[in-house]
């Protein structure tokens, strides 16, 4: 059933993985290293195994890789008295609520992978903040030459053009990848820029969003060593594109078509590959609303889906999964966390001692059904430095986020907090600080500008002392040398110094 998922995803794997499996410190294994282990053992005994004992042989090193990654034990699990996940093949997986931003799964989500075919999620995501549907997006000769033999494509020529809605069709269904250059070539010129200015944007906005682990060297996610993220950075980037109703539209279509264009007459009609939304297959799942799939050999399976069940919208993240299993492991994940987790609303509940007012509309956190939010932690952090005494509050149980909310502070909690009572006396401060490092640069300079003259004086001195010790001695050899000689001698003597002198003076 996913062959065809297979080879309709370009993307990227498993770069490296940071930190640990278990909270206890052990390592996780690397996937790759396993892979090489298996490569080499297998080409030793390529030529005295059977074909079927080959086959047999891979299949048996495959099953092991498979029961290593579901022995590692999530994250969460090691949480007191949190609800215990299950266990799941992908070496990164996240489920996070996509409005309070609650981490309700956790399986090494901070891990670098290449994502693959899901980069095209934050693709789009810029292409709907920096343009509009209707915009034409032109397909130059560099978005068509760079496809090789098995990178998903439509078959888009060079001068065609499509409107930017038709584009994204394209990118997130086809996941077609001449059309996520040719969007990020479009966008970024409209941007005032070119391809690397979309690019540049992608980055910056991955980072405004909170990820912290992602760099990103391309659109659509063919494979590139610089080009990685991890679950945790693609739930965020996840959760901000499905605020976007234009995406939730093109995410929930089954097929769409693309019109005759400029230069081709025929239209071009394409598929979802996001298999849990077809009802007619074994992956479907009730709660799917959408998601981006994708496979590269460097990255594996990789997987977004977002699951709306009418009380809690998630989103799903599986990184270096394994054909078929990411379904499987994705709606268990999903089910997971319906059954065990309920929404609890901060309306009212907000610490009057410190918020002035809740700037986000019908705040919440998600929390396991036997807690409620006594059993709750909250932090403040100032949001762009605290003007205006803006801060998100994070809500923790056990350190474990379940929920934020942006909030102003009252002014007296604000001041306790950041140490100043407002923030233009502390721009003032600053300018105060700067203006004073100036002046003691400049007293700095002239105290090494008077020292230098100083020290050309006393150099002028010393060479004017040697020479007039120079001409003493002189003086005292001409007038002991002139005793017993005829003044035509002295005379002439006199002559030659007065030669010398001249001379010396030109």
């Amino acid at each position: 059933m996913l062959f065809a998922l297979l080879f309709h995803t370009g993307g990227i794997g498993i770069l490296w993985e940071s930190g640990n499996s278990e909270n206890n410190g052990k390592s996780i294994f690397s996937r790759n290293s396993i892979q090489t282990v298996h490569a080499e053992e297998a080409a030793a005994q390529q030529e005295t195994l059977t074909p079927e004992q080959q086959a047999q042989k891979e299949q048996e090193a495959k099953q092991k890789e498979m029961n290593e990654s579901y022995a590692i034990t999530p994250e969460t699990n090691e949480v007191k008295n949190w609800p215990q996940g299950p266990s799941v093949y992908a070496g990164g997986a996240v489920v996070m609520d996509v409005n309070s931003g609650a981490i309700l799964y956790a399986k090494n989500m901070d891990g670098k992978y290449y994502p693959a075919s899901i980069t095209k999620l934050l693709t789009t995501l810029v292409a709907l903040e920096n343009a509009e549907l209707t915009d034409k997006v032109t397909f130059t000769q560099d978005s068509v030459s760079f496809l090789e033999p098995g990178d998903a494509h439509i078959g888009m020529r060079a001068g065609e053009e499509i409107t930017l809605e038709d584009a994204l069709y394209a990118v997130l269904l086809a996941s077609a990848n001449e059309v996520s250059h040719a969007v990020a070539e479009s966008v970024g010129a409209k941007m005032g820029g070119d391809y690397d200015t979309f690019i540049q944007q992608m980055n910056l906005r991955s980072k405004e969003l909170g990820c912290t682990n992602s760099h990103w060297m391309n659109a659509n996610g063919l494979h590139d060593e610089e080009h990685y993220t991890t679950a945790h950075d693609m739930a965020l980037i996840g959760a901000a594109v499905f605020q976007q109703e234009e995406f939730r539209t093109i995410e929930q279509s089954l097929s769409h078509t693309i019109p005759p264009t400029n230069l081709v007459n025929e239209a071009r009609t394409f598929q979802q590959n996001h298999k849990m939304l077809y009802a007619n297959n074994q992956y479907y799942y009730e709660y799917c609303v959408g998601g981006k799939t994708g496979f590269t050999d460097q990255a594996k399976t990789t997987l977004v889906t977002f699951a709306d069940n009418g009380e809690l919208q998630l989103v799903a993240v599986n990184l270096h999964s394994y054909g078929a299993n990411v379904y499987t492991d994705t709606k268990a994940m999903f089910e997971y966390v319906f059954q065990n987790f309920k929404k609890v609303s901060l309306e009212n509940e907000m610490d009057s001692r410190k918020v002035e007012k809740c700037l986000t509309e019908n705040p919440y956190v998600v929390l396991p059904k036997d807690l409620d939010l006594k059993d709750v932690s909250v932090e403040y952090e100032l949001v762009s430095g605290g003007e205006n005494r803006e801060a998100q509050a994070i809500y923790q149980y056990k350190g474990q986020c379940v929920g934020k909310a942006e909030v102003v502070l009252k002014a007296s909690y604000y001041k306790k907090m950041a140490g100043k009572s407002d923030p233009k006396l502390h721009k003032v401060k600053n300018d105060r600080c700067e203006k004073r490092t100036f002046d003691l640069k400049t007293k700095v300079l002239l105290v090494i500008g008077g020292l230098a003259v100083i020290l050309l004086g006393i150099f002028a001195m010393v060479l004017s002392i040697k020479k007039s010790y120079r001409n003493a001695r002189r003086r005292k050899r001409n007038s002991h040398s002139g005793n017993g000689r005829t003044g035509n001698r002295r005379a002439g003597a006199g002559k030659s110094t007065k030669n010398r002198r001249n001379k010396s003076s030109r």
